[in-house]
């Protein structure tokens, strides 16, 4: 039998970050209020920062078609992969305010966003820190993208 270890840091709080980091959850907060999400009605934001300092931003956009909505982060990563193919992303910050999921549960990305921001990482040759941030403020950090999908295609 194998075993398989993933590692990360929690914190009780996003609040304990570095201020950089803090200010990375705070957009990904503010631009969740833009989420199209009348369906579930579970607003999730993402903020990438790239190497020069940009943030970009995304929300998911449900659509009653679904699956033709897409997520925060692949709106996020899709952008900046779209407008700034060359810079590295340094860090994602992804957070969630809905009944969805659970208040003291870690929001976790679906299968096709972890895929995608493995790809960033597979494309740029560098892995990246994923902040994830439950509704209680508890806060989950990773290393690496790929810590969230380890065997991907």
């Amino acid at each position: 039998m194998k075993e398989l270890t993933v590692k990360y840091q929690q914190f009780d709080s996003w609040k304990s970050l570095s201020d950089g980091d803090q200010s990375l959850v705070e957009a990904a907060y503010e631009i969740s209020k833009n989420a199209y999400a009348p369906y579930s009605k579970f607003l999730v934001g993402a903020a990438v920062l790239l190497e020069n300092g940009e943030v970009i931003l995304g929300s998911n956009q449900e659509n009653i078609a679904f699956p033709s909505g897409l997520c925060a982060e692949r709106t996020a990563l899709f952008y900046a992969g779209a407008n700034f193919p060359h810079l590295k992303v340094m860090k994602i910050a992804i957070v969630a305010v809905g009944d969805l999921v659970p208040l003291d549960k870690i929001l976790s990305p679906c299968g096709g966003c972890r895929q995608v921001m493995l790809e960033t990482e597979v494309r740029q040759k560098a892995p990246y820190e994923v902040i994830l941030v439950s509704q209680n403020e508890t806060t989950i950090v990773f290393s690496a993208a790929s810590d969230l999908l380890p065997f991907a295609f």
